[in-house]
């Protein structure tokens, strides 16, 4: 057995010698059955909360039916957290620590789950006693999402409404959540109020809209106090346009980002003049891969179920993991523009940053072979000793979505990551600025 791995027995014996905890809930096992992807959530996170670890769901894959086939859910210390630190001399301590403990589940043909694998090893101790810490183990049910919302409209701090949960139940350990799920269940429902008009002024278009030309498109997602929470609308010259158009889509969250509760997040493709089209729009409340995986639903039915040849995003993981399991055939590239953007940000610290700088751009522009991209960077690694920079790693590991000797051979019908970014944050400047308000917006559009 690898140095610091242990295997599930021996886990159990170093944390809690006990029959009061892992025994008392059957162990995943390779064949189990089950109706749903929710009732193999349930039993796995009952597993884990006993056992004493978080879980995340992984990843899947669907078929070519665009149906589920097969997922993964597993220990939530699995992957390797790239640090979101600026300073790069101090980077923020990581809980991840590539943990491979997790169950694989295939969808039958009947529509049932069944484990087709189980890895029950950690690289990393169990505490079951923490268990209800776990993220996923933090739970605000509807009375109490409703309580904090009344008390915020109402003017009372998130601190106080907390401590009124903590003396309602008699303590802090009887919670099962803490301070800062309240905190962003609040900033979400913030988000999600619409300003005065605004909520009259959507209905009033889109049925406008509809009521001109039945092709006009648009969904809506409510939460349960059937408020909106995601927006998606494409009107008929879109819909067209795509017809035509749809080899490469970019899609961009990062305009108006800071001038809308809802993050605009509109779909742009390109004509046969290079200028680029408007192929619809999103609002949504906020950026996780439940949320893209809703909108690039939506965008997907939208266009009759024709997904596009290739896609440009930023480097956001919940694009990725809705973009993998939405257009699982689409080529994925990364935004260079974006990537290149953040080099201050990642590596301004290092005492070397120019000439990094300087040595990272030769071999991104410059680069006429996969194989003197490859040498070239791992020299500049082992020259500035940047082995440890974990965006490094990661831009590495994932060099065949960006780097531009990677990504040559697909076509991305001419268009410039940069151009797209600038000339379509162009074209909305001439409508809205920083002060326009979602009724203004939506009339203006």
């Amino acid at each position: 057995m690898e140095e610091g791995k242990f295997d599930s027995n021996e886990m159990k014996d170093k944390i809690d010698p006990s029959p009061s905890t892992v025994e008392k809930v059957k162990l995943p096992e390779i064949g189990m059955i089950f109706s749903s992807e929710e009732e193999v959530r349930t039993f796995y996170n009952s597993y884990a909360t006993n056992a004493g670890f978080g879980i995340s769901k992984l990843g899947g894959r669907n078929g070519d039916d665009g149906k589920q086939k097969y997922f993964s859910i597993g220990c939530a210390k699995n992957r390797k957290k790239v640090s979101q630190a600026k300073n790069v001399l101090h980077p923020r301590p990581s809980s991840k620590t590539n943990c491979k403990a997790k169950i694989n589940v295939a969808v039958r043909n009947d529509g049932n789950f069944v484990i087709t694998s189980v890895d029950l090893e950690h690289n990393h101790l169990l505490s079951p006693g923490k268990s209800r810490q776990f993220r996923c183990n933090k739970v605000l049910d509807s009375s109490t999402k409703r309580k904090l919302e009344l008390n915020d409209q109402a003017g009372i701090t998130l601190s106080k409404s907390f401590h009124s949960c903590v003396v309602e139940v008699g303590g802090y350990e009887n919670l099962s959540f803490d301070e800062r799920k309240c905190r962003n269940n609040i900033s979400e429902a913030r988000r999600l109020r619409l300003g005065e008009g605004d909520a009259e002024a959507l209905s009033n278009y889109f049925c406008h809209m509809q009521s001109r030309n039945p092709n006009f498109f648009y969904v809506l997602d409510l939460d349960g106090e059937s408020r909106i929470k995601n927006i998606f609308w494409a009107d008929a010259r879109c819909r067209a346009a795509y017809d035509y158009f749809c080899d490469v889509v970019t899609f961009d969250t990062t305009y108006l980002t800071n001038s809308y509760d809802m993050p605009f997040a509109p779909f742009v493709g390109v004509n046969h003049h290079g200028l680029s089209i408007l192929l619809g729009c999103g609002l949504i409340s906020s950026e996780n891969s439940a949320t893209f995986t809703w909108l690039f639903n939506s965008w997907l039915t939208c266009m009759h179920e024709c997904a596009p040849k290739a896609i440009i995003t930023d480097q956001c993981r919940a694009m990725a993991i809705a973009i993998e399991e939405v257009f699982p055939s689409s080529h994925h590239r990364l935004c260079l523009w974006h990537i290149m953007k953040k080099l201050p940000v990642k590596l301004g610290g290092h005492a070397q940053y120019k000439m990094i700088k300087k040595q990272l751009k030769t071999i991104v522009y410059n680069s006429l072979t996969v194989d003197e991209c490859d040498e070239n960077w791992l020299k500049m690694i082992e020259e500035f000793k940047l082995e440890n920079n974990d965006w490094l790693k990661s831009l590495y590991e994932e060099r065949n979505r960006w780097v531009p000797v990677y990504v040559k051979d697909h076509f991305w019908a001419g268009m410039s990551t940069t151009q797209r970014s600038e000339s379509m944050n162009a074209f909305f400047d001439n409508y809205v600025h920083s002060k326009t308000s979602l009724k203004q917006f939506v009339e203006q559009y």
